[in-house]
């Protein structure tokens, strides 16, 4: 394979402590090379060694690839007039997924295909190189088991989601859906499926409930993952920690007790800021999080309904101004706070065996992300040392 040395970078972010300056491992005036899909050196640009192909960074800043560990990009329909009337002062309830679970399951293989890979580009654009997808708005075996197949196209990080909401055929029995979930549907998506999540909120499930459903998922190989504490306080952050799950996301409403446990534990506090703009609802404290020394993570939330966008510079430049992050914290949270949350180590950093997913920015430094909001500053993406 041909080797590629990324020469002349003004300021290098590894996110290896051991290779650079401060919990970035930042790098002034730096290089590296990769080696098919791998990074084989990372170092000053006066020691890089020769390569076959040769990129002129031009003194600009480099990081690694962004990794979005949580969205939902299986999916049809459009929702704009809900985001309108919200806009217009209606508050947000979960209630909104019924609409694209209509949608969803009316569509076909190929137009969810389409549109999943549509989306999957428009993050790679803007530097995405991992990305985590999940089912939710088939809410049928096989539609759930269908959505999983097409995320697999895209990712091997698949969540099974068959717990968004209670289906609407089950309305009137929640118990009956819960059964399904943890049976036959469980049974179809396990072999399509990384992980399983479950929306523990009001209107969706409750403790007891997502207990069982992650306890199935469990016992069918799946790591589990938790929507916990967006619309509310309630039990989603405990049970994430006491089940080991990787990540609890949203994180809105903490009790102490929450963020103790999260300090406490190897569960990942996962951010989405996205869904707080597109709600106008209360920001999580990050601020809080890291002080008591929780992982944080952020994420995009990619959905129809309530967080409809794929860039991961907007979510930090959003956790910057609105949640109490630092331009350096931002960062890592998007790059090796979300590898943590998939409980990945080759991904999220740049060093020698980690894979070859660079971002070049348009800019001297990382913190213009957070400095130059809504202004596209990715410059140049390689994922798995190929060129996006």
């Amino acid at each position: 394979m041909a080797t590629t040395l990324i020469t002349n970078i003004g300021s290098l972010v590894t996110n290896d402590p051991e290779l650079g300056a401060g919990p970035l491992g930042l790098l002034r005036d730096a290089a590296l090379v990769l080696d098919g899909d791998r990074i084989v050196w990372v170092g000053a640009a006066a020691s890089a060694p020769d390569a076959d192909n040769r990129h002129d960074a031009e003194g600009r800043a480099v990081q690694p690839g962004f990794v979005d560990s949580h969205s939902h990009l299986v999916f049809a329909g459009d929702r704009t007039a809900e985001f309108d009337a919200r806009m217009s002062g209606q508050a947000y309830q979960a209630g909104g997924i019924r609409t694209t679970v209509a949608a969803t399951r009316a569509a076909s293989e190929q137009q969810l295909a389409a549109n999943a890979g549509r989306l999957v580009g428009e993050a790679a654009r803007q530097g995405t190189t991992t990305i985590e997808i999940k089912s939710g708005y088939g809410l049928t075996v096989a539609d759930e088991e269908r959505a999983l197949r097409i995320a697999s196209a895209f990712t091997a990080e698949t969540t099974y989601l068959g717990a968004h909401i209670v289906a609407p055929e089950y309305a009137e029995d929640p118990a009956g859906y819960v059964d399904l979930v943890t049976g036959p549907m469980l049974d179809a998506c396990a072999p399509h499926a990384r992980w399983v999540d479950v929306f523990c909120e009001r209107g969706a499930f409750d403790g007891d409930q997502a207990r069982a459903i992650l306890t199935a998922g469990k016992a069918k190989g799946l790591i589990p993952r938790v929507h916990a504490n967006q619309l509310g306080h309630g039990p989603g952050v405990q049970l994430a920690v006491e089940l080991g799950a990787a990540s609890a996301d949203h994180c809105t409403h903490l009790t102490d007790a929450d963020v103790d446990a999260l300090a406490a534990g190897d569960t990942v506090a996962t951010l989405l800021p996205g869904a707080e703009f597109s709600t106008r609802a209360v920001y999580p404290d990050a601020r809080r999080l890291l002080a008591a020394g929780a992982r944080v993570a952020l994420s995009t939330d990619c959905n129809p309904g309530s967080s409809f966008t794929t860039s991961m510079p907007f979510c930090i430049a959003l956790a910057v101004r609105d949640m109490g992050m630092t331009p350096d914290e931002a960062l890592y949270a998007a790059t090796a706070g979300g590898a943590r949350a998939l409980r990945r180590s080759d991904v999220g950093v740049l060093r020698p065996g980690a894979r070859a997913d660079v971002v070049e920015l348009d800019a001297p430094s990382h913190v213009h992300l957070a400095y130059r909001p809504g202004v596209p500053l990715v410059r140049a993406v390689w994922r798995a040392g190929v060129a996006v």
